[in-house]
């Protein structure tokens, strides 16, 4: 991945949420399309919204009454691995 910027995970309204800003579309769609991979894998889909090279994410578990569970904080350093960045996670739930 190219140059990002993009902001720490944090809790708002019973969900994870980060908003990272890529260089151009491609790079945001091909993050996407990784991210889609990590999903299926881990049975545990992120609620998402990408605009031109922004991408938003909002992770919480349906199942456990729409709360931040294990599952959305193992995916979510899955993504920060993704990123290249070393997930503050732990500091912060």
């Amino acid at each position: 991945m190219g140059d990002i910027v993009q902001k720490q995970w944090k809790e708002v309204d019973n969900k994870l949420y980060k908003i990272i800003i890529f260089k151009d579309f491609q790079e945001a769609f091909a993050f996407m399309v990784r991210v889609a991979f990590l999903a299926e894998k881990n049975n545990h889909h992120p609620c998402w919204k990408n605009q031109f090279n922004s991408v938003e994410i909002w992770l919480s578990t349906h199942d456990a009454g729409n709360i931040v569970t294990d599952k959305d904080i193992t995916l979510a350093k899955e993504i920060d691995d993704i990123l290249g960045l070393t997930s503050l996670l732990e500091n912060n739930t």
